[in-house]
């Protein structure tokens, strides 16, 4: 028998949210994929929803209350923050099967973005943490990328503080070699200035530092944008990231 969710958890979306992005759902009755890194949710008990954002579109932002758990379904989304001085800083790249947007506080430390054409399921976080109160496997998942986060933070903080921007660049593509890399070609979905915004270094940096690893012969370029990357030579790229 299915528990009943705590009062206000209602899978309702705000006339605000409705003008933010355009439900992708064929039917009202149809069910969306599972949230494949929960684990085996019962769609009776937690609802999926599934929208789509347009390249550029706001998905939330900071300091808005945190109460949906988002998971691309395909496309990429940019989280970030602008700093005082106007300068934005880019805190993490999601990618298909990411979830984002899971907060310890009420409301989001970051501003999301779709940073190409983006399919977005999403739940009310409420639900989730309903199932989570009699649902061991759905509690342990949530701990389990709350670590998981908090390990990519410490990770890019380290990043930031300590390597050269040569060294920078290096561990950015290995990172994307692991998420995004099929058939040999890496596809990135993020420009140079998104880059740019993620290692802390400015476009120019990013540029000569994707030149100098070219001139190395350790990747190549496919295509006029240069975001289709191949990777030459990946023991001499893991030797920069130290």
């Amino acid at each position: 028998m299915a528990t009943k969710a705590p009062p206000g958890c209602e899978q309702i979306v705000s006339n605000r949210e409705r003008s933010m992005f355009v439900n992708v759902n064929a039917h009202p009755g149809s069910r969306p994929r599972t949230l494949g890194q929960l684990g085996e949710l019962s769609r009776a008990r937690v609802i999926l929803s599934e929208f789509k954002y347009n390249k550029g579109t706001e998905i939330f932002g900071e300091a808005e209350p945190a109460d949906y758990i988002y998971q691309v379904g395909d496309g990429a989304v940019r989280t970030h923050k602008l700093l005082s001085d106007g300068r934005r800083q880019i805190g993490a790249f999601h990618l298909a099967g990411d979830i984002f947007g899971l907060e310890n506080g009420l409301t989001h430390r970051f501003t999301a973005e779709a940073i190409v054409d983006t399919t977005v399921r999403l739940m009310k976080r409420c639900s989730l943490e309903h199932v989570a109160e009699t649902d061991a496997m759905v509690a342990l998942d949530l701990l389990n990328m709350t670590t998981s986060n908090l390990r990519h933070a410490e990770d890019h903080m380290l990043l930031l503080g300590r390597k050269t921007s040569l060294e920078r660049v290096a561990a950015f593509l290995r990172e994307m070699d692991l998420r995004l890399t099929a058939a040999g070609v890496m596809a990135l979905p993020m420009s140079r200035r998104d880059i740019a915004d993620y290692l802390g270094l400015t476009l120019e940096t990013v540029s000569r530092a994707l030149s100098h690893l070219h001139g190395m012969g350790i990747l190549g370029f496919l295509g006029q944008t240069q975001r289709q990357i191949v990777l030459l030579d990946r023991g001499r790229l893991a030797e920069l990231d130290l």
